[in-house]
């Protein structure tokens, strides 16, 4: 039940009642819209119809908002319909709008605020794809919790998504992991390998990779060639730092359904040739390659640059800023040029909707990832990013720079070991994706309604506390949501309970809005807003006992705010659901 799609239409059908002459076309009707007023005291519901089509229908704005809200008054769920400042429409709901949400509510339970608004579509959403050369560090986390988040929203509206993680195992880096990942293993047989040179992975992490090549293989590595040896510690080191990976994002509750080898668009196969062979077949035939040269960067040249012709992507035909290079000097493909391959592997695949969730110093990708996209699917298919700004680290106000266990870095782990999963996912959530985040170890877990997490964990377990409470005090009672939802909510007169129920009436709207925007913050704030009428409305009680939950005196007003409580619990499960974060019945 979502009021906000069923006044929009009420307030479509009004404009065509009063030009029923086809004036109005179908475009102008999608921009009247209706939403919550900026001032709640100005009514429940607003719409902008009469300034959108004041001019088209060449009229005073404000008369034809007079003429609308007398058709809209004549509806008996509209109280009154207001003109306010240049044309807009304030509308007052009867109380009786409020019961049916309750009701819709608990008859929906954690289902209620699903949509259809994605129609299935299918949806790639793209995040994490750190290189596999060690373990997550803190860096990741708020890209991998945007990400998760957005996925899970997205799947809410009605898309149909995939969570997918690009493993970035091509290239020289993956190389150096290789090289020093062998020395552990010299170690492992008993060599004294000493300092590790610079230029190779030092980590600790990659001891247990040493020991696992000494069991398996011995100590025949060592007759091996480097072309016979590689590919053998390549395979087993890229495997072990995946499975470590994935059980850092398994402590974040991140979980991928695919996991895209890069090493697979360098593959040949049949025909000796490669996807990325084919992708550069593919855009040749299209006229979408040329061979030419790039004007030299912006500034001081690097002393190495030529003026040297390469194989170019038509990217500036496409959005982008400058045509970008597929191929290097020495023929073999740039690392743009696997990005293009991956971008047609999920085009082939079928989705409609390709998200990267990236760092924000991948803020030079945008463009050329846009670019490609327009370019393969020829506008059918849309390419969204999303940039994650850095995320500082404090304990008590004090900045922390150093990991104490690994010494160069924050690991994800330390953070969610230290802290939990919840407050971590909660508060990468409670900042837009491109937003500045401090994150303080000791704020996030503390047992105050300065603590976000804490406030709206604490409305949920305060629901779960009202119900165990209700149901000691009346044994007999069923207040199950099914039960809970045929009661008569007339008894809900105070401002404070007709505030939540608004509040309750606003999810699906915010559920649609947010998925759109894809802005996973939202649902954060929601529910921080949710919470707040909630325990607000839980201190009036404790000011006034006639307005307290439970009344032993007064059964039926106990049951409807019974069934506003359990409406509560139900909306703030299912938003932290799609958070990622947990809905306890108690706090300890």
């Amino acid at each position: 039940m979502n009021i906000f799609s069923h006044y929009a239409e009420l307030v479509r059908a009004a404009i065509l009642e009063l030009h029923p002459g086809g004036e109005v076309g179908a475009d102008l009707l999608q921009r009247c819209v209706v939403e919550p007023p900026r001032d709640s005291a100005h009514g429940d519901l607003a719409t902008n119809a009469a300034m959108v089509l004041a001019k088209p229908l060449k009229t005073n704005p404000r008369a034809l908002a007079e003429s609308l809200g007398a058709v809209l008054a004549r509806n008996d769920d509209i109280v009154s319909a207001e003109v306010a400042g240049p044309g807009f429409i304030n509308l007052r709901l009867a109380d009786g709008v409020w019961a049916r949400v309750l009701k819709a509510v608990l008859e929906s339970g954690t289902d209620f605020g699903r949509s259809v608004m994605g129609s299935g579509l299918k949806v790639n959403v793209e995040y994490v794809s750190a290189n596999p050369t060690g373990p997550m560090h803190v860096g990741h986390c708020r890209g991998a919790v945007v990400g998760d988040a957005l996925a899970s929203l997205l799947d809410f509206a009605g898309y149909d998504v995939t969570r997918e993680y690009y493993i970035n195992d091509a290239g020289s880096q993956v190389d150096v992991l290789a090289n020093s990942a062998f020395l552990r293993y010299r170690e492992a047989l008993g060599e004294d390998i000493g300092a590790i040179p610079e230029g190779l992975y030092p980590g600790d992490y990659l001891v247990p990779v040493g020991k696992a090549l000494a069991d398996e293989h011995g100590d025949a590595l060592l007759a091996m060639s480097d072309a016979e040896r590689l590919p053998l510690v390549k395979e087993a080191t890229i495997a072990a730092m995946m499975e470590l990976i994935r059980a850092d994002l398994a402590l974040l509750n991140v979980h991928h359904e695919e996991f895209f080898s890069e090493r697979t668009l360098h593959a040949r196969g049949e025909g000796n040739s490669s996807p990325i062979d084919r992708m550069l077949d593919e855009l040749r035939a299209r006229d979408f390659v040329y061979e030419g040269t790039l004007p030299p960067p912006k500034g001081q040249l690097p002393e190495d640059w030529e003026d040297r012709e390469q194989t170019l992507f038509r990217a500036t035909a496409f959005g982008d800023d400058i045509d970008r290079p597929l191929k290097k000097s020495d023929g073999s493909y740039t690392y743009f040029a696997a990005d293009v391959a991956y971008f047609l592997s999920k085009y082939e695949r079928g989705f409609k909707e390709m998200i990267f969730i990236l760092g924000a110093d991948h803020g030079g990708y945008v463009k050329r990832l846009e670019a490609v996209g327009r370019a393969i699917s020829g506008g059918d298919a849309k390419v969204i990013v999303r940039l994650c700004q850095l995320v500082k680290l404090f304990r008590a106000g004090e900045q922390v720079t150093m990991s104490k266990r690994s010494g160069e870095f924050i690991t994800l782990r330390e953070v969610v070991e230290e802290v939990g999963c919840d407050p971590v996912r909660f508060m990468m959530l409670y900042r837009k994706n491109d937003a500045p985040l401090d994150f303080d170890f000791k704020k996030v877990t503390e047992q105050s309604k300065d603590n976000p997490v804490f406030y709206v964990q604490y409305g949920h377990a305060r629901c779960s506390s009202v119900l165990r409470q209700a149901g000691e005090e009346f044994g007999d009672l069923d207040l199950s949501a099914k039960a809970l939802s045929d009661i008569d909510f007339s008894g809900l007169t105070d401002s404070g309970e007709r505030d939540i129920a608004a509040k309750l009436a606003a999810w699906p709207r915010l559920v649609e809005s947010a998925a759109e925007a894809h802005e996973p913050h939202r649902v954060s704030f929601y529910l921080h807003e949710l919470a707040s009428a909630l325990h607000s409305q839980w201190n009036k009680g404790k000011d006034s006992p006639q307005l307290r939950f439970i009344n032993a005196e007064d059964r039926q007003t106990t049951l409807a705010r019974l069934g506003l409580v359990r409406a509560v619990s139900l909306v703030l499960a299912s938003g932290l659901g799609i958070l990622g974060v947990a809905a306890p019945e108690e706090m300890r």
